[in-house]
């Protein structure tokens, strides 16, 4: 092997999850930093957890409610154009009297 092309290699080097597990491995890094580990991960933990990455999950809900919201404005314009046609309806029968 060539020298001085490798990097340096730390048979000690911690692992830190952010959900506060650490255990020590073999690196080129002296410490690791990581968001999911095998004691956090919903696969291995068997519970379903949001992850929320730079507010993408409160984006997602609010663009959500937004389409709600307006389906339900459009579904109640829709309803008064019918109740005034049928009224309208209703009085051009009532005027063939």
């Amino acid at each position: 092997m060539r020298k001085d092309i490798h990097p340096k290699y730390y048979e000690n080097a911690q692992v830190i999850c952010a959900c506060g597990n650490t255990w020590t491995t073999g690196s080129t890094q002296p410490v690791i930093h990581t968001d999911v580990c095998s004691a956090c991960h919903p696969f291995f933990t068997g519970e379903q957890r949001i992850v929320d990455t730079a507010g993408q999950v409160d984006r997602f809900l609010k663009r959500l409610e937004q389409k709600e919201a307006r389906a339900a404005r459009l579904r109640a314009e829709r309803e008064k154009r019918e109740a005034e046609a049928e009224a309208e309806r209703i009085a051009r029968r009532r005027g063939e009297k």
